[in-house]
């Protein structure tokens, strides 16, 4: 059985488990809010620690916390930046909005760890969260992690991503295909080209991603209550950032106007927005993939996909694309998180937003979904599928649209005609525009290149 402990704080006296790090404020939150089970992300707690710890380092240094007491906050924050003590953050996402309980959470549990350490009270407010708001902490929290998880590992995983395509597209220049528009037979193009199309998404979706990094990266720690910064010392934003950017070898700057990212998360919306633009791009290739796969028979049958697990519990010898749904899943979810995400960017209302936990585990969630997801794309779909070249050629030589490439010799109305009569008559193009045009095989073969209509112009 749970054993308890009486913690006290401004409203009085409350039971705690005996063996809980945390104290009076935490249990609140615990009792008050028994939502969803869903907790703050772990990087979120540890962004928590890094504020926690930079902020022990600039009062120390400004001389306003003593230094033994300021040593002991250090090293309990780092053991929860190395990963401790997570269990020890039970607070539920669904709780107020200004993450007050979490903030209030991490400084029960650092206190509890530095009092340990120093062998004296370490008090929660007036030291671990000196010089501090929860209304500034949880903003920057929620920047520090989101940048951080952005930078060490989403950013990494796309241009793995992009990378793995580029292998793939250079093993398939002289692979020619029926390209499709409106899922219909179109011009032909190279398996190479299709591909980085593909690329250029990611590429263009990672470059967005980094572009709203500054932004985000500009800290609203040191506005304290309302962004004028009451109780904390002028130079403590900046030595502040400079502890954390040593901290975390990233940069960090206090925000040219607290006011704004106290009261707006317009950084964190502009940012949700470009992993929404990645998930639509990993949507795309995703589904590109499944339809290349579909078959083996009554499909397009133009890949085969690597062979991953049984398909299905009835139908014995069924493979499905299971990464590439996996993946569709993952952009469905994060698209949805954007829309959580704006909608909680709106309830700034006057010098706060009232909706940060919820902000913070969607912005976490979306980009640990699309790092893992990038990855796994890579390793487990395009690197890994073979071509069908028999498939592809047999729909490329029956491809009634390569007649396109006759237009500028033979005009669009005959062209026309020659398609439609190969359409139904289900024969090679060449051999009806052969029996309607005065042009000879050898011209016609010519023309009709697969492999050279890829490269665009206009047939001579």
């Amino acid at each position: 059985m749970t054993t308890y402990r009486i913690e006290t704080d401004s409203m009085g006296d409350v039971q705690v488990p005996e063996a809980a790090l945390y104290q009076a404020q935490t249990q609140r939150a615990v009792d008050n809010f028994p939502i969803s089970a869903l907790t703050m992300p772990a990087t979120f707690i540890q962004a928590l620690a890094f504020i926690k710890q930079a902020a022990a380092k600039a009062n120390a240094e400004l001389a306003l916390l003593e230094t033994d007491i300021a040593d002991a906050i250090i090293s309990a924050c780092q053991e929860i930046i190395d990963g401790q003590h997570l269990t020890q953050f039970p607070v539920d996402v669904f709780q107020t909005g200004s993450g007050t309980s979490s903030n209030m959470n991490a400084n029960e549990v650092i206190a509890t760890l530095a009092s340990r350490k120093l062998g004296e009270i370490v008090n929660p407010n007036d030291h671990v969260n000196m010089g501090q708001s929860s209304n500034d902490v949880i903003p920057t929290a929620i920047a520090i992690s989101a940048s951080l998880a952005t930078e060490q590992e989403l950013i990494p995983a796309l241009q793995y991503l992009s990378q793995a395509i580029e292998s793939k597209a250079q093993t398939l220049e002289n692979v020619v295909k029926t390209g499709r528009t409106h899922l219909m037979d179109a011009m032909p193009i190279t398996l190479a080209q299709e591909l980085r199309g593909w690329k250029y998404q990611i590429d263009a979706a990672s470059s967005g991603i980094q572009q709203t990094l500054p932004q985000v990266k500009a800290l609203a720690q040191g506005g304290t209550a309302v962004g004028t910064g009451i109780n904390a010392a002028p130079d403590f934003s900046g030595l502040f950032a400079k502890h954390l950017s040593a901290t975390t070898k990233s940069s960090f700057k206090p925000s040219d106007n607290f006011f704004y990212n106290m009261s707006s998360q317009d950084a964190i919306v502009s940012l949700s927005g470009q992993l929404k633009t990645a998930a639509v791009a990993i949507m795309k290739i995703a589904n590109d993939l499944r339809w290349m796969n579909s078959g083996p028979l009554a499909g397009l049958g133009e890949i085969e996909l690597q062979a991953l697990q049984p398909g299905s519990s009835i139908m014995p010898g069924k493979v499905n694309p299971v990464i590439p749904e996996s993946a569709a899943m993952v952009a469905a979810q994060v698209i949805g998180n954007d829309s959580t995400i704006t909608i909680a960017g709106q309830s700034g209302n006057f010098q706060l937003n009232v909706m940060l936990p919820v902000i913070a585990l969607n912005i976490s969630q979306s980009i640990e979904l699309l790092t893992n997801t990038s990855v796994q794309l890579a390793n487990k779909a395009i690197l890994s599928f073979n071509v069908r070249e028999d498939n592809l050629q047999t729909a490329l030589a029956k491809n009634p649209i390569l007649v396109t490439a006759l237009n500028p010799v033979i005009g669009y109305l005959k062209a026309a005609e020659i398609a439609k009569k190969a359409y139904k008559e289900q024969r090679a193009i060449i051999d009806v525009a052969e029996e309607e045009t005065d042009l000879s095989r050898e011209e016609l073969q010519k023309l009709l290149d697969p492999a050279k209509l890829t490269q665009g112009g206009i047939a001579k």
